[in-house]
């Protein structure tokens, strides 16, 4: 049931009014203690995960792995319990030596004077702030390598002709008599520039490709932003000691810094990497645990840089390597993906099969069927290290901002200086390969039998292609054939059943004939479960299904970054309906969401005015105000909430009445 947190009075955040923000805020300390111990009695336990987990491939490796004596990261969740109040609360300041301070009854300010509502709005803006870092920072190494390649300073091809073109066009770059690698080094260029912009200026690709209205209400709240670098470096200015104390401006500062994360560091190096690889193609691909086969030399690639990933692919699927790896007594060569890197691969070039999201990395590990393990940044836990060593698996980092103890190193360096050497980095890394294959011969296998199939590689210009356009989309919405459009996302959680709400959310949405976006993580049990899959129809409403017919209910757009590919097809289909995005009957689900590009991702689907859905709360139940603000203080200026609820199962009944409430005032009902 819905966990409800005592509130008291709230007065919705005006940008930029004269109100005292010298006067201490009695409301800045509640009794969040009793609402916090409630939430702690929702957590699972790996007990719960072994007996009620969907997929029966991760109880089969739980259960292998609690023979073995091998820890995981439900062992280390369970150990972990009670999990800190105050952290729980947001209400845990260390941003000083002063401290660390907390806020209770008895201390209800910290040693510098900030009560809870700064506190936790300091915390929420670090971790936004931090989430705008991560996806910009991956995004940079894209937008440089689609420079560099379209400078001749990299071998690697420009294969997203049809994206550079149309981005160009956005861009307003002149493309008459210029060629594909000339455009390309132009929208490069833009991109970077918007990305580390310090002297303001217009954000060239937020003013492309976002809707006027949304300009127009960002504008008027003063939340257009300079650049994701100037506002990183703002915010963790604006919460260093003895700078911003008023948790209104603090909470503009965090709207500010969403804008950035969804038109620069997500959009942008969405751009990049379309124009660098080419758009993704519809196709079908083996998914989980089953899918593993012995006697291959196996390769995981595991994070979100594609760069490097996109060179290891496509020369380990060369007569060349194919016959070292053979000449070793292989096979060949067979590549698995793990969290985003696998899934950008898999789309573009087929073969790299999907088999777990980063919570279930361990998991994989455990099979012993791994001989090299491609680690590149974000989601990669410490702990695959210690799981990598039972089995002999090779590990190799390819960036600099991820090493890990233990692990071999061929990658780029901090200034990317070597980028040039991705080719001979990518062959090295394919050798190393061949050499654990010919190491690991005698490491026993547990492969549990359990795989599916699922079509992956959709995107707007894919359903436009498909269907000669956007009106059969928007006929169906406003006919009810499809209730409404979710994009159900997100990272995995062990405070949630692993993976059960993504599946029973998508089970209910689907049957009351909502079509599904998905991406990253949460793409994973709907992938090995069958919801991306035509056989999935069977478990759709009858509209939903006669509508889609050969399609799937459940549409894989790709990686975490191509939420981009979700935002601008709620854009066009609010476009070709006539009615602002915020009107529409949409929504964003992140049930199990869990770190700090998690929180952004529903910001900014917010920021476009479209309600965000969660089982997972965010750390500011100590304050009245910062909670209220993040559960309805967006809705008079952004035209979203943020509903929480650790019923999954409330939650997805909650989406569908509130979808319908949506079309109700559209008349659509």
């Amino acid at each position: 049931m819905l966990i409800q947190f005592e509130l008291k009075r709230y007065h919705h955040l005006k940008f930029g009014d004269n109100e005292s923000h010298h006067h201490h805020n009695s409301s800045g300390c509640n009794d969040y203690a009793t609402a916090i111990a409630e939430y702690r009695k929702s957590f699972a336990s790996k007990k719960d995960v072994i007996e009620q987990t969907p997929d029966p491939a991760v109880k089969d490796m739980l259960l292998h792995m609690n023979e073995k004596g091998i820890e995981t990261v439900f062992d280390r969740f369970d150990e972990q319990k009670p999990q800190c109040s105050f952290g729980l609360a947001g209400v845990c300041c260390k941003n000083c030596t002063m401290g660390p301070c907390k806020i209770t009854k008895k201390t209800p300010r910290g040693v510098c004077g900030a009560d809870a509502d700064v506190i936790v709005a300091r915390n929420l803006l670090r971790s936004i702030a931090a989430g705008v870092a991560a996806h910009g920072a991956r995004g940079r190494e894209c937008m440089l390598a689609l420079k560099y390649a379209a400078e001749g300073k990299i071998d690697i091809p420009i294969e997203g002709e049809a994206k550079i073109l149309a981005s160009a066009k956005a861009f307003g770059i002149e493309t008459e008599d210029k060629t594909i690698t000339e455009l390309a080094a132009l929208v490069a260029d833009i991109l970077l520039e918007d990305l580390s912009r310090t002297v303001p200026a217009p954000h060239k690709t937020l003013h492309a490709f976002a809707s006027k209205e949304r300009i127009k209400t960002w504008s008027d709240l003063d939340i257009i932003p300079i650049s994701p670098y100037h506002e990183v470096f703002e915010s963790l200015h604006r919460t260093s000691t003895g700078n911003d104390g008023y948790w209104k401006n603090l909470l503009k500062q965090m709207l500010r810094s969403g804008v950035a994360f969804a038109w620069s560091s997500v959009l942008g190096s969405s751009i990049a990497m379309d124009s660098l690889f080419g758009l993704p193609t519809r196709s079908t691909s083996k998914v989980n645990l089953g899918a593993l086969e012995k006697g291959y030399v196996n390769i995981a690639v595991h994070g979100h840089s594609p760069v490097l990933v996109s060179q290891i692919v496509k020369f380990g699927k060369t007569d060349e390597f194919i016959s070292l790896a053979k000449e070793k007594g292989a096979l060949g060569i067979k590549f698995y993906g793990i969290c985003c890197s696998g899934l950008s691969a898999m789309y573009r070039y087929g073969g790299v099969i999907p088999l777990s999201n980063a919570i279930g990395a361990e998991l994989v590990l455990g099979t012993g069927a791994l001989d090299l393990w491609v680690a590149d940044v974000q989601d990669v836990f410490p702990s695959i290290m210690d799981v990598a060593k039972c089995f002999k698996t090779t590990v190799v980092t390819t960036n600099d901002s991820a090493r890990l103890p233990g692990a071999e190193h061929f990658g780029y360096d901090h200034d990317h200086s070597n980028m040039d050497q991705t080719n001979a980095l990518a062959r090295k890394i394919l050798l190393r390969a061949i050499e654990s294959f010919a190491d690991r011969r005698e490491i026993p296998v547990h492969i549990p039998k359990y795989e599916a199939e699922a079509e992956v590689g959709f995107s707007l210009e894919y359903i436009n292609k498909y269907y000669g356009g956007l009106n059969p989309i928007v006929d169906a919405i406003k006919s009810g054939e499809i209730l409404g459009i979710i994009n159900l996302v997100g990272c995995n959680n062990p405070r949630i059943i692993y993976e059960k709400a993504v599946v029973e959310l998508a089970d209910i949405l689907i049957k009351n004939n909502i079509l599904i976006l998905t991406n990253g993580c949460a793409s994973f049990p709907l992938m090995k479960l069958g919801y991306c899959s035509t056989n999935a129809l069977e478990l759709a409403g009858h509209k939903l299904k006669v509508f889609l017919k050969d399609l799937p209910p459940v549409w894989h757009m790709g990686e975490c970054l191509d939420n981009a590919r979700a935002s601008a097809f709620f854009k066009a289909v609010a476009e070709a309906s006539g009615v602002a995005i915020k009107d529409m009957p949409y929504a964003f689900a992140s049930p199990e969401w869990s770190n700090e590009k998690g929180i952004c991702a529903a910001l900014s689907f917010r920021l476009l005015g479209i309600d965000s859905y969660h089982c997972v709360y965010v750390p500011t139940q100590g304050s009245d105000n910062v909670t209220e603000f993040m559960k309805n203080g967006t809705k008079d200026i952004l035209g979203s909430r943020m509903i929480v609820n650790v019923n999954h199962i409330e939650l997805a009944n909650q989406i569908v009445n509130d979808l319908k409430e949506q079309r109700k005032a559209l008349g659509w009902d």
